[in-house]
């Protein structure tokens, strides 16, 4: 349908909005059914029954296609920058396929945009060493990423968030454990992915970029999930108008919308549209104070601080991402702050905190490696990297985990 559409779109001008239209609609109708039909049957059903009717529209036993979120996305961006006049139709469908279906950032992602990745396939490659080269930093980072540190850490995170009623200090360490999980294994996909696609020789876009270093909710958007994000800001939030708007009422709406959209894209939880509104509060708040996008601290003090309130704000994020009980989150942190307090509360929360810290040192030690190409920064970088993959063999986390992005 995309392949088609985008060539009828760049021959017939006159119609050009129609295939578009076709191109979009079939597109978010197939994410619509398969990830959120028994979301809003469901719901439908709840709402008809609050007010004493009995719907009963039935849910159906739907398989989820894995990474059907993220090859959505990338392939509506085609479309769209056909459509924009900002790249030409082509008519190879193998390279299409290829585009659409490229198996290193297929389940979840980067979100490649057409006009970087199909250059790259349409180029002809011929194996190199120094494709190794640069890979296998990126796939030794991810492993250890997944295995040693998201693995390990979760086991502590799923144990709070499964707690009936955590004090507000065990939850601060749950909630601490799944912020390093969640981008541990995030980030470990996409390395993983980046190596494996720069063996065949390919280049991904770079999905990370240290983001609990933000300073601000828009800055941390910058670093987080950098395809999906820019995706969202050129696909979503610039088009309603969101960066155009002088009315605070406007962009309020446009910013918080845009957000919440970008939480129900995650999953067909209302945990994550509720995630994402909080992200959209949180930019519009800080954009009031007159901390937006290009805001820059006047000192290294202003930075830090900067720093730990943002992280702090992300971890409450995290907090909502991760329960789907909100009810019980709001117990634990202020109906029942201090309640479950105890010597085994605080040994158990001491706990937690340490082996997070201690699975977090070879994130350390990769930060510390040199980045010179020199023979000496090579052999120095290659006994650090040797060290990590012993500190892996020594510390993996056995009962292996999928990926979180596997879900969505």
């Amino acid at each position: 349908m995309n392949f088609f559409s985008a060539i009828l779109i760049e021959q017939y001008s006159r119609y050009r909005k129609w295939f578009l239209a076709t191109s979009v609609v079939s597109c978010l109708a197939v994410l619509a059914y398969f990830k959120y039909y028994n979301f809003f049957i469901t719901n439908i059903n709840k709402v008809f029954s609050e007010f004493g009717f009995t719907v009963g529209f039935t849910e159906l036993n739907i398989i989820l296609p894995v990474g059907i979120s993220f090859y959505t996305f990338q392939t509506l961006s085609y479309t769209i920058d056909i459509y924009r006049g900002e790249l030409k139709a082509r008519r190879n469908f193998i390279d299409f396929a290829l585009f659409v279906s490229f198996f290193p950032q297929l389940v979840a992602g980067p979100i490649e945009r057409a006009k970087r990745l199909l250059p790259q396939i349409e180029t002809a490659r011929r194996w190199d060493f120094h494709f190794f080269g640069s890979a296998w930093p990126l796939l030794i980072r991810g492993v250890v990423k997944k295995i040693v540190i998201a693995d390990n850490v979760a086991i502590y995170a799923d144990k709070v968030f499964m707690l009936e009623q955590p004090s507000l200090l065990l939850l601060t360490a749950g909630t601490l454990a799944f912020s390093v999980q969640i981008f541990a294994d995030f980030s470990a996909y996409t390395d993983i992915a980046r190596g494996s696609a720069r063996l065949l020789g390919f280049k991904l876009i770079e999905n990370f970029n240290t983001p609990y270093l933000s300073i601000s909710p828009s800055d941390f958007w910058r670093r987080w999930h950098i395809s999906f994000s820019t995706w969202i800001r050129d696909y979503l939030y610039i088009p309603l108008g969101g960066s155009r708007s002088k009315n605070p009422v406007v962009s309020f709406w446009v910013i918080v919308a845009t957000m919440s959209l970008c939480g129900l894209w995650h999953g067909a939880e209302w945990n994550f549209v509720l995630w994402g509104t909080y992200h959209g509060l949180l930019i519009y708040l800080y954009r009031l104070v007159g901390i937006g996008s290009a805001w820059v601290p006047a000192n290294r003090g202003v930075r830090i601080v900067s720093c730990a309130v943002m992280f702090l704000f992300i971890c409450f994020g995290w907090c909502l991402f991760r329960t789907t009980d909100t009810g019980w989150l709001f117990a634990a942190l202020i109906t029942n702050p201090i309640a479950g307090i105890s010597g085994d509360s605080l040994y158990a929360s001491g706990t937690i905190l340490m082996y997070v810290l201690f699975y977090l040192s070879p994130l350390v030690l990769f930060a510390m490696l040199p980045k010179k190409k020199d023979r000496a920064g090579r052999v120095v970088a290659g006994c650090g990297y040797g060290f990590i993959l012993i500190f892996t063999l020594l510390y993996y986390g056995e009962g292996g985990q999928d990926f979180i992005y596997f879900q969505f």
